[in-house]
């Protein structure tokens, strides 16, 4: 069996937007045939919230969808991650700057915004909800939920599989 694909989900804290990402995406691409040839995991460019599980709000927004984020745990990005991972998927502009600016120079990783990269819209952001309500925890979840599509697609597209 080939390598699989390592994606890791950055945002900012990795208590909503990543976490909620990573749930998502696990769900999908276990229901699908990447089951096994892809590898998630998320992460946030701040440390601050490290060793905590996802903002409450994330957990039952995705509880509703039927995504059980609660076992997951916020980690700040760290270095090894440019090695280990072929894809740093950001949830924003500063988050991928950010990235980026942390990038050694023989870093494996690549990075690039998440809704660019599954391909639901260039340049595409998905806005932190943290200071928000239900409606925004909602809205990222279908941003999320619209990309792991595209997801899914990419990642076939990056293995090499084709039906």
């Amino acid at each position: 069996m080939a390598e699989p694909l390592r994606l890791l989900i950055v945002c900012l804290g990795n208590i909503c937007r990543s976490p909620m990402a990573e749930g998502v995406l696990r769900a999908r691409i276990a229901a699908s045939t990447l089951a096994g040839k892809v590898e998630l995991d998320s992460a946030g460019t701040g440390g601050w919230h490290a060793g905590e599980p996802p903002d409450r709000r994330a957990i039952l927004k995705a509880a509703e969808h039927g995504v059980d984020i609660a076992g997951l745990r916020a980690r700040q990005l760290a270095p090894g991650d440019y090695r280990e991972f072929d894809w740093l998927l950001c949830a924003d502009r500063a988050n991928l700057r950010d990235v980026r600016a942390r990038m050694p120079a023989r870093a494996r990783a690549r990075a690039a915004l998440l809704l660019d990269w599954a391909g639901v819209e260039a340049d595409g952001e998905i806005p932190d909800p943290y200071t928000g309500g239900p409606a925004q925890f909602e809205h990222v979840y279908q941003l999320l939920d619209r990309a792991a599509d595209g997801v899914i697609a990419r990642a076939r597209r990056e293995l090499g599989l084709f039906d």
